[in-house]
């Protein structure tokens, strides 16, 4: 996860860099349920809405949240499919809360209303994360759902009321790019404190779409719109949280952005990449999925690392054995392609090895969203016969009336 707004609060409030330091445990993202009243598009974990046999029983899930809570996990989101459809989930956010845990609600909101808003309050969620695939009838084809996008903007506007912090999450294809600037005015307009913007990954049905997915032109404009926005509600003393996922190629691009816009920060800017540092996947994020089965994130459902009624999280987890682990808990990371040969690997790591094992047949090759251009990375762009992609002039955005 990259954190856009806290590199750009430092163009103005400047923080001392650090070393790079991985928490004392990992972000935990965990699918307690896989059945869902939708079916999106991208759906990673290809949910359905039917029960699914053999899911964790709430006695397991608080065993193994007990486990999480003694290996020093900070922080558990707690997902689906969807996880309001889980008869159990608030009693489970309740307990989670009560042990000290931060704990996340990613939901598509669609069942979110005023029946059960007060209990949702109760809990005491740190934060709520609600899907939108673009503005009214583009999300609801992404769901295939008419009026889900209705039905969602009335969860967020009932937890916005209810104080609850809440954000919205939007992955972008060629599809629903044009949509991008409305959202944005949104999560202005509406009050939302938090906007995650992912990149696709090719996993569950994102991988059947992959050939939807964003174009480095596209996504180049994405990431200045997300820059500009950022810094525009910045310096009027609205900050929000503005995040991306799943392309760390983000922190690399921002460092160039810096370059031709804030010179004089970049050298500072490139300091605080290096301690951020870039994928963590199998590192500082894991997951549990429905049936109890850990894996390095939530895009690598096909790799069973083991399963929680089996062994402890704590002992699956600190188990190198498995090949692909120890690679991926390497820093660096050893990587062939493009991402090897790229000077500033120790920034970004890699980003996603699902894309590139879904492509290139090889998990550690290189990543084909890395939306640079070869000059970016210092490679000879001439030499290797690849298409320069023109730098977008920076345009500062204008305020809304």
């Amino acid at each position: 996860m990259f954190r856009i707004s806290q590199f750009i609060r430092e163009l103005d409030q400047p923080t001392p860099a650090a070393p790079r330091r991985n928490p004392p445990g990992p972000v935990v993202i965990w699918n307690l349920i896989r059945r869902c009243n939708l079916t999106c598009k991208h759906c990673y974990s290809i949910s359905a809405d039917s029960d699914f046999a053999g899911e964790l029983s709430r006695d397991e899930v608080f065993r193994v949240m007990d486990d999480l809570k003694a290996f020093r996990v900070p922080v558990l989101i707690l997902s689906g499919g969807e996880p309001l459809l889980r008869p159990d989930i608030l009693e489970i956010g309740q307990r989670a809360k009560a042990m000290g845990f931060y704990v996340g609600l990613s939901t598509n909101g669609t069942l979110i209303d005023a029946a059960n808003i007060d209990a949702i309050a109760a809990v005491g969620f740190d934060y709520v994360g609600v899907s939108l695939d673009g503005i009214g009838a583009t999300h609801d084809r992404f769901r295939r759902l008419d009026g889900a996008f209705d039905a969602s903007i009335a969860g967020i506007r009932l937890c916005r009321d209810r104080g609850i912090k809440v954000g919205v999450r939007y992955t972008m294809t060629e599809d629903n790019a044009h949509d991008l600037p409305a959202l944005l005015e949104l999560v202005e307009d509406e009050g939302i404190d938090k906007f995650y913007f992912s990149h696709l990954n090719y996993a569950g049905r994102g991988n059947k779409y992959r050939a939807d997915d964003a174009r480095h032109r596209t996504t180049r404009a994405a990431m200045d719109r997300l820059f500009e926005t950022c810094l525009d509600l910045h310096r009027r003393g609205l900050d929000k949280d503005f995040v991306t996922g799943n392309n760390d190629a983000d922190g690399v691009y921002l460092l160039h952005w810096v370059v031709r816009h804030f010179p004089e920060r970049a050298a500072h800017i490139r300091a605080k990449l290096v301690q951020w540092g870039g994928n963590a996947s199998g590192v500082n994020v894991a997951n549990i999925d429905n049936l109890g089965v850990v894996h390095p994130d939530t895009m690598w459902w096909h790799v069973p690392l083991g399963n929680v009624r089996e062994r402890p999280f704590s002992e699956i987890w600190s188990d190198v054995s498995n090949p692909l682990m120890a690679g991926l808990r390497r820093h660096p990371r050893v990587l062939g392609g493009r991402c090897g040969a790229c000077r500033h690997l120790d920034l970004c790591n890699g980003s996603s090895r699902v894309r590139a094992e879904r492509i290139t047949g090889d998990v550690w090759g290189e990543d084909p969203a890395c939306y640079l251009d070869d000059d970016e990375i210092g490679l000879d762009a001439d030499a290797r016969g690849r298409e320069r992609i023109a730098v977008t002039p920076f345009v500062p955005l204008r305020r809304r009336a």
